[in-house]
């Protein structure tokens, strides 16, 4: 099982709720993902928003800059908006972080749970499921085919175009992220391409259905098992005292959780949710080393899991505890985990 860290770029935001500048947190960005690599961790994955309190809108250029620091690393985006970008032009980015970091970068395919792509880029939010397919069919085929001819509802199409550069060994790498949506875990298994489950709230064990229909529709489909793969993306933040990094982390989680619930219509996030969220049953992975090590074995344990990510950056915690929160990952709990998993 790889085990790597997801962020989103989130900004930290102080009590008289002044935004960190972006130019700050891009920069600690490079830093934490160096660290990544020196403590061998597996990939990291960088999401995409256009909205003031995040500072990644273009996953590309953040993770090409990370190439020219990393030697190991899995570089990935988490996720690129695709409903709202042009295939073509998004494979062309990421075959050339492909071939500047010698083969490990990683397209992550999602409709996004924020909406500000789609008026920005000139798009219908009543189209957001048919404009995700349709993209991702035709990126699936750009993978497939350096010439090709396309035609579809929203983009014009395409006569005999070459699409280049090509990625390393003309293969991209690329994922699908889905929530709690079974048509989009069955269409992910019909293309056969690796899917990243989403957990942040409730019960892990209640998305152990969608697991076994995007297995099914994989094997049904007539893809070699030997190529399955499967993660799960789940909040998390580690440090050497369990209560010590809950107390510091409850208020700059619980702040994020709000500020995205008010544009959404949800009840205040409570110190319970937070509770119920660290304990056997819950979707957070928040706490000290051994605790991470076990919920970690236990996610592996209840869904097969091929990948492991940490989104590690909810709220903007500061550049000191992401450090020692990605140094506890890598030198500590990854060992262990990897341990285990070979007996």
């Amino acid at each position: 099982m790889e085990l790597g860290i997801g962020m989103f770029g989130d900004l930290q935001v102080n009590a008289k709720g002044e935004i960190q500048p972006a130019k700050q947190r891009l920069q600690e960005i490079i830093e934490e993902v160096k660290l990544m690599d020196e403590v061998g961790l597996d990939f990291y994955g960088i999401g995409e928003h256009h909205r003031p309190d995040y500072a990644v809108s273009s996953p590309e250029i953040v993770l090409a800059a990370a190439a020219t620091v990393t030697k190991n690393i899995k570089l990935g985006s988490a996720v690129s908006v695709l409903s709202s970008s042009d295939p073509v032009k998004l494979y062309q980015n990421f075959a050339t972080i492909d071939l500047i970091s010698n083969g490990r970068a990683e397209l992550m395919a999602g409709r996004g749970s924020f909406i500000e792509s789609f008026p920005l880029f000139g798009y219908n939010l009543a189209d957001y499921d048919a404009l995700f397919e349709e993209k991702l069919d035709l990126l699936v085929k750009i993978n497939k085919n350096e010439t090709l001819s396309w035609k579809g509802k929203f983009r014009p199409e395409l006569n005999e175009q070459m699409v280049l550069p090509r990625a390393d060994h003309n293969h991209l790498n690329i994922w699908v992220a889905v929530g709690g949506t079974p048509a989009s875990v069955v269409r992910a298994g019909k293309l056969g391409l690796p899917v990243m489950f989403a957990i942040i709230g409730g019960n892990p064990a209640q998305f152990q259905p969608l697991f076994e229909y995007y297995k099914q529709a994989y094997e049904d489909h007539g893809h070699d098992m030997n190529n399955f793969k499967v993660g799960v993306h789940m909040h998390s933040f580690f440090g050497e005292n369990s209560q010590a990094v809950a107390d510091y982390y409850y208020p700059v989680y619980a702040a994020q959780m709000d500020r995205i619930g008010r544009s959404r219509g949800w009840p205040p996030f409570q110190k319970g949710q937070f509770d119920f969220g660290r304990s056997k049953h819950g979707a957070l992975i928040i706490g000290d080393v051994n605790e991470a090590v076990d919920k970690i074995l236990q996610m592996h344990e209840l869904f097969g899991l091929t990948r492991f990510s940490a989104h590690m950056d909810v709220g903007g915690p500061s550049h000191e505890h992401m450090m020692k929160s990605i140094e506890l990952y890598g030198t500590q709990i990854a060992p262990k985990v990897r341990e285990a998993l070979k007996k």
